[in-house]
């Protein structure tokens, strides 16, 4: 048996020996990156690091990432899909290449892990008109003892990734399976084979994408590997539905105790409670609350759909009770730890605002069976797709809830549910929601752009002149920016006025018109803390970091980019100024040419 704790030790500890520094679990809400609403991999702290912009701790790196992938939102409910996981990951920014990555994944996985070689296999890109086969990755599976007929070659969209958006760093990837049944691995590996379960995947970004689509060799060749530490955990342990493991299986009992009902023949609906409650409370965790836009919106239709499914299993005032395993499982994550009051509190609070949805979503049902009763159109037997998705997305009636209800509604008419029409609905809603997350995609990676830049820059005198007009104690609780404005989150308990904006904003022209220099340093955490350098509550940086410093007015642990001269960010002014949560304001602005 090998438990979760036990995976990231040996894992972290590997890699060190290899000469790669830990680097911290970042946010799940990803700072100053527009591109994405929450961080699916390992990666996404990395981006500009793998654009070439040089890491405080070096070159090779490692780390565990929380992540949150909703894009298989509707997949939930098998046995390894998963909303909330953490990814194994270690990068080599442009230091070693594919032979001593994949030496250092499969030293890992079969002397570490103790995985047979037997039960081992691997695939590679095949090749198309943008890049060859991948015959090198390969000659150094079979250097290390894989045969030929356990390396597959795939197309694209199995051993590509990238770029993130039009243009960036791309490449062919080289992933691991391992035959998870107890019965004897066939001879070849056939990746169309369940059996065959991804463990791991390097990501070799030997490509940049050009505006034209032209792929071309990159400057900066990069390593990225991911494993994610459920599914790991689990084929370890000999299992075949991750659910089982140590890091599902006190949710689960809980929702068993909870229900009176067994996992077993319930599995469907309990995978997707256990799954939808711990992916909440780790998002609630990062300082998000339940809204109707952004990640507030991913949060909601998480904490919804949870409740949907415990209604299935006579499940009542439940979430806030099935999440308390969550802060066991994850007792080495403190931001959970020192927020699980208020986490629980809002829990509760939105199941209850759900439950009154339904209770109204109920009555305006029976209303209209009652009307289709009483009517004269005899031929009207059918509730039609438009009104089932309507009664679904408005106020969170899954179908089959949607069939149970007519059932005991019908008042005697032989009606029915338009299910294919209700199909239709739901697939333009999805296809929709896939769109608007992928024009989150459109700038690439990160956008580092000029008129970025002077707005990331601008962000750091808008940090000072907040302390310096409203209350020195004032903290910077998150941000985002876009080529279009910036958003700056920070602790205030009431509403700015208009005088005060105008006092923000005179204050940030006034030290831009200074022409002052903008300087990048690293240094030790301790260092930059204890010299009084700007950090992000509840931010977790690496022991040594950048700081930026902007004349003799701003210090600040940051990311970049940044202008050379404050002459180049132009004129600022606030756009808005609004509250997100309770203390918490959040200004938008933008900047001008003078």
């Amino acid at each position: 048996m090998i438990t979760r704790k036990e995976l990231i030790k040996k894992y972290i500890e590997f890699f060190k020996k290899h000469g790669h520094k830990e680097i911290p679990n970042s946010s799940l809400v990803p700072r100053d990156d527009p591109t994405v609403l929450f961080t699916t991999a390992g990666m996404h702290p990395l981006v500009p690091y793998l654009l070439g912009q040089k890491h405080p701790l070096g070159k090779k790196l490692v780390n565990v990432q929380g992540c949150i992938r909703t894009t298989d939102i509707d997949e939930v409910g098998d046995a390894y899909h998963h909303t909330f996981f953490e990814m194994l990951g270690y990068w080599s920014l442009g230091n070693y290449w594919k032979e001593e990555a994949i030496k250092n994944t499969f030293e890992f996985h079969t002397k570490i892990l103790k995985i047979p070689l037997e039960r081992y296999a691997v695939s590679c890109f095949v090749g198309d008109k943008d890049a060859p086969k991948d015959l090198e990755s390969a000659k150094i599976w079979k250097s290390l003892g894989i045969p030929s007929e356990r390396i597959a070659f795939l197309g694209k969209k199995d051993n590509w990734w990238g770029p993130a958006g039009n243009t960036g760093p791309c490449g062919p990837d080289t992933e691991q399976f391992y035959w998870a049944p107890k019965t004897s691995p066939p001879k070849k590996f056939n990746p169309e084979d369940k059996g065959w379960v991804e463990i791991g995947n390097d990501v070799l970004m030997q490509y940049v994408k050009d505006e034209k689509g032209n792929f071309k060799e990159a400057k900066q060749k990069n390593v990225d590997f991911g494993g994610g530490v459920e599914r790991t955990v689990a084929i370890l342990n000999g299992l075949e539905d991750d659910y089982l493991a140590e890091m599902w299986k006190p949710i689960i009992k809980e929702i068993e105790e909870l229900s009176s009902k067994s996992y077993k023949g319930n599995e469907k609906a309990m995978r997707i409670i256990a799954d939808h409650i711990k992916a909440s409370v780790m998002i609630i965790s990062d300082d998000v609350l339940p809204s109707n836009t952004g990640q507030g919106y991913v949060l909601r239709r998480l904490i919804r759909r949870a409740i949907r499914h415990g209604m299935r299993l006579n499940l009542k005032n439940f979430t806030s009770k099935i999440a308390k395993p969550v802060f066991k499982i994850y007792e080495d994550y403190s931001e959970l730890k020192n927020n699980k009051k208020r986490i629980l509190e809002i829990l509760i609070n939105e199941e209850e605002k759900f439950n009154k949805t339904i209770e109204k979503g109920l009555r305006i049902f029976e209303k209209k069976v009652t009307e289709w009763a009483n009517s004269d159109k005899k031929k009207e037997k059918m509730l039609s797709g438009k009104d089932a998705f309507l009664l679904y997305q408005s106020y969170g009636f899954p179908l089959e809830m949607i069939e149970e209800e007519i059932k005991s509604l019908r008042k005697g008419l032989p009606l029915k549910v338009d299910v294919e029409g209700f199909k239709s609905e739901l697939a333009k809603h999805q296809q929709l929601s896939k769109s608007t997350s992928s024009q989150k995609f459109k700038s690439g990676l990160a956008d580092n752009s000029e008129r970025t830049t002077k707005l990331h820059t601008a962000t750091h005198l808008l940090n000072k002149a907040l302390r310096e007009v409203l209350n020195k104690d004032i903290k910077q609780k998150g941000s985002n920016i876009t080529s279009e404005r910036l958003r700056f989150d920070f602790n205030f308990p009431r509403k700015l006025t208009d005088e005060e904006k105008k006092k923000i904003e005179n204050n940030v022209n006034e030290e831009i018109s200074k022409n002052l220099s903008v300087t990048k340093e690293e240094m030790p955490l301790k260092k930059a803390i204890n010299s009084g350098t700007q950090s992000e509550f509840g931010a977790r940086y690496p022991e040594i970091v950048s700081v930026y410093t902007i004349g003799n007015l701003s210090k600040e642990i940051c990311t970049g980019p940044h202008v050379k001269n404050t002459k180049e960010i132009g004129r600022f002014k606030i756009l808005k100024e609004e509250s997100v949560a309770a203390g918490i304001r959040r200004i938008k602005a933008t900047v001008e040419n003078n």
